[in-house]
């Protein structure tokens, strides 16, 4: 990246909303964020949240696009990475002792239980995270060591969400809510992936997680928040089993052995992207 235009993007990124707006919009990469969802993720009012966007869009670092009558505004993931390159390629001279930490807990892969380990994160963690988790589990065959939580859990799991898993044949025993933090104490498991898959979910703030994982936003709308008879909620809630089993189907398919690190991340992107879009024809 030229230096007139790193110096640019990085006083962009100098405001602390600017540098909010980028952070949230690179949890939802490489979908783009209403702005109204924005707003009310960060709190932030309308227009100043619009000078924010126009600013960012200005320094190259975010694009926005135009859906119907709605605009989305997503990270320029080759802006985000001549940025990072420049920083750390350039200004650091790509200094061991700076990049090291990068990449200090890496799993030793002989020390590895499964192939993979994998978390799923919603709000409550009662229906859409565990759908996710039971999935993986049983679509994965012994790769994946699956796992769940939310950032608000409950209690107890949602009845109609045990329901559709015990229709589908699936072992709920030993299932429960659990908070994020559970996988965030030193100890912790080192996951390979962490997805969330609701979109209050990909707004949280949260730490980076050890390891830096592969991330990717499956977010689909809560069916705990459907209304209607029994039996529609009950549609809901299948349907949403049915949504996070095309993208388990789709992750658990992928060629790992043969795919790079930044492969597998576009795939990962590329399973949200194409099966939200599909939700939405």
């Amino acid at each position: 990246m030229e230096q007139k235009r790193a110096a640019h993007a990085f006083a962009t990124l100098g405001h602390p909303d600017r540098l909010a707006v980028f952070r949230l919009l690179m949890r939802f990469a490489p979908r783009g964020v209403r702005p109204t969802e924005i707003a009310a993720a960060l709190g932030l009012k309308a227009n100043t949240l619009s000078h924010h966007l126009a600013d960012l869009t200005g320094s190259g670092l975010v694009k926005v696009t135009r859906a119907g009558r709605s605009l989305f505004y997503s990270v320029d993931l080759d802006a985000a990475e001549a940025l990072i390159g420049y920083l750390a390629l350039d200004v650091g001279r790509a200094r061991p002792d700076l990049l090291a930490p990068l990449l200090a807990h890496r799993k030793d892969a002989a020390m590895r239980d499964t192939d993979f380990d994998v978390l799923f994160i919603c709000s409550g963690n009662s229906a859409r995270s565990i759908f996710a988790e039971v999935l993986l589990r049983d679509l994965g065959k012994g790769k994946f060591q699956a796992f769940s939580a939310g950032y608000r859990p409950g209690t107890a799991l949602n009845p109609f969400a045990l329901e559709v898993l015990r229709r589908n044949g699936h072992d709920i025993a030993g299932l429960r809510s659990k908070h994020v933090s559970e996988f965030q104490k030193p100890d912790s498991i080192v996951m390979d992936f962490v997805f969330t898959v609701c979109d209050t979910a990909a707004a949280e703030e949260c730490p980076p997680w050890p390891g830096q994982p592969i991330t990717g936003h499956w977010g689909l709308p809560d069916p705990v928040k459907a209304t209607g008879t029994e039996a529609e909620k009950a549609l809901v809630f299948a349907q949403t089993y049915a949504a996070l089993r095309r993208r388990i189907a789709a992750f658990v398919a992928l060629p790992f052995d043969a795919l790079s690190r930044m492969s597998l991340q576009t795939r990962v992107d590329d399973i949200g992207t194409e099966a939200h879009a599909a939700e939405k024809a």
